[in-house]
């Protein structure tokens, strides 16, 4: 089913392609003139206009330029009573789908018709692969628009034309991967792959081997020749996530192979030539765990030729509002609730809120919320329990320090199980659902139930 609008300043003609176009399952919106046809076009733009040239004050030929500037997508077919092929030439040239003469035979016009919407279904499927292309490549993925941000697209854009290395910096969940893959994919070499590995999830012996490869034979549990993702890399780039976790031994190896552009397996006396680039991401201070002797001074330079630093998400505020925007658009089309957006309520918290957890906890507010909505808007009552209003003896006391110092780890089991105990109550006891209201895993809850000895079938707790 398609929306057309149809204009005409005859009302036997408007009836009778009402009756026609509605049978064939179309939503037909009629008007009787082209000033209330523009009036028209910007509340529900339609499908497809179907319009007489020859009217009053406004012609079909403004109703087609109107509807083309509106949207070029936007399929007009135009008749005339007073056919010429120099008007028909006209109207193919401002972006007409076709021209028809009147009168015209049914089938004639139900042809034109199909044809025209089958070429919209067309171009906007052209434009959705067009903008999916966008969304994968270059800054897309990277959202905000404070200062801070603009700074950073347009570092992105200058290192993007060189094979530098690169240093991210700031917070876990701030999203320094996702501007490696900026830096990457605005590149010359975006067709090369590019190849994270978290240096912090690996254990160094398997790591030594993800990175540099080995030969068969090498070691225990070398059955076959491995590729290192040096080397698979090509013209690409092999992004180091959390490399401040690097142990001193793998510092030396992987300095090595910075400084000598060659890689060497495991087990091999061949060197190989390295063309990627490295980028490199920590959310620790690797300029003080130099100080501390916990990371290799020219290791760090080695890295650090240039650096960008991701600022906290509570230091860029006026990001909260385009984050929301981009993870409504990207959860909602899961939910069988359609949400459109959040009240001023919610987002005041939010804007107030100073997320710890940067990006990542905001994606997770807005996941949770989208999950548990009801309505099409997230208000209050679907932001977690710590960012709700009167959630009297739930919030963390106030971080007071005196000489005797504090035990961490108690008061953070404390507040811990408040949260499991608070959120069984809201729950009913309802294991699952507690665990939404978390945002956490089922596993993980059952784990912290387990650890604090709380029986979520016990009224008592």
């Amino acid at each position: 089913m398609a929306r057309i609008l149809v204009v005409d300043d005859e009302r036997s003609m408007r009836e009778f392609l009402a009756i026609v176009l509605t049978k064939e399952g179309h939503e037909v919106d009629l008007r009787p003139d082209g000033e209330s046809a523009l009036a028209k076009l910007p509340d529900l733009p339609p499908d497809l206009v179907l319009t007489d040239l020859k009217m009053g004050l406004v012609s079909g030929m403004e109703v087609l330029q109107a509807a083309k500037r509106q949207d070029p997508s936007i399929q007009v077919i135009v008749m005339t009573a007073f056919g010429s092929t120099e008007t028909a030439v006209q109207a193919m040239k401002e972006g007409a789908a076709d021209y028809i003469t009147k009168p015209f035979k049914v089938n004639e016009l139900k042809v034109q018709i199909n044809k025209a919407l089958q070429l919209r279904e067309l171009q906007r499927e052209n434009l959705y692969l067009k903008e999916a292309l966008h969304q994968r490549e270059g800054l897309a993925q990277l959202v905000g628009q404070s200062l801070a941000m603009q700074r950073i697209y347009d570092l992105i854009i200058r290192l993007a034309r060189t094979r530098t290395t690169v240093l991210i910096t700031g917070e876990s969940g701030t999203g320094k991967e996702l501007v490696a893959r900026a830096v990457h994919q605005k590149s010359e070499f975006a067709r090369e792959p590019f190849m994270p590995v978290s240096c912090a999830a690996i254990p160094t012996p398997l790591l030594e081997s993800e990175l540099f490869g080995h030969l068969r034979g090498s070691f225990t549990g070398a059955t076959s020749d491995r590729t290192g993702l040096f080397e698979a890399a090509g013209k690409g780039t092999l992004f180091l996530d959390e490399v401040g976790e690097l142990g001193l031994e793998m510092q030396v190896k992987l300095l090595r192979v910075l400084q000598e552009r060659k890689v060497k397996r495991i087990g091999s006396t061949q060197e190989k030539e390295l063309y990627c680039r490295v980028m490199a991401a920590s959310n620790k201070d690797l300029f003080a765990a130099v100080a501390q002797g916990t990371f290799r001074e020219d290791l760090y330079y080695r890295l650090n030729v240039v650096q960008i630093h991701v600022p906290p998400l509570r230091q860029r505020a006026e990001d909260i509002p385009p984050l929301v925007e981009h993870f409504l658009r990207k959860y909602r089309q899961d939910s069988v609730q359609p949400v459109r957006g959040v009240t001023k309520a919610a987002m005041q918290r939010l804007m107030d809120h100073r997320f710890d957890g940067n990006i990542r906890e905001l994606e997770n507010i807005i996941q949770r919320a989208i999950a548990l909505a009801t309505s099409d808007m997230i208000d209050l009552d679907l932001l977690p329990p710590y960012l709700q209003a009167g959630q009297a003896g739930i919030g963390p006391p106030p971080a007071v320090l005196d000489d005797g110092g504090v035990d961490l780890d108690r008061i953070l089991d404390h507040i811990e199980k408040q949260y499991l105990v608070e959120a069984l109550k809201q729950s009913s006891g309802v294991r699952k659902k507690a665990a939404e209201l978390l945002g956490i895993s089922f596993r993980s809850l059952r784990y912290r139930l387990d650890k604090h000895d709380i029986d979520p079938d016990s009224s008592e707790e």
